[in-house]
């Protein structure tokens, strides 16, 4: 998966290359997120959350009825 958003970033520069400014930066802008989803453990560009000491606690403990 990596290598299919490293494609879409550099896909992404070279049209910036003879684009507008306005459309150069957009262009820029979209290789950059997909630069961060080529990471390997950065999805979408957001720290993965840290892994719990313990387990959650359960919230509810009865038969399920009301």
């Amino acid at each position: 998966m990596e290598e299919f958003y490293r494609g879409f970033a550099q896909r992404a520069r070279d049209l910036a290359e003879a684009a507008d400014p306005f459309t150069k930066r957009r262009l820029l802008d979209l290789a950059q997120r997909y630069d961060l989803k080529s990471r390997p453990g950065a999805a979408s560009g957001r720290p993965l959350p840290t892994q719990r000491a313990t387990p959650p606690t359960v919230l509810f403990s009865g038969s399920g009825e009301a």
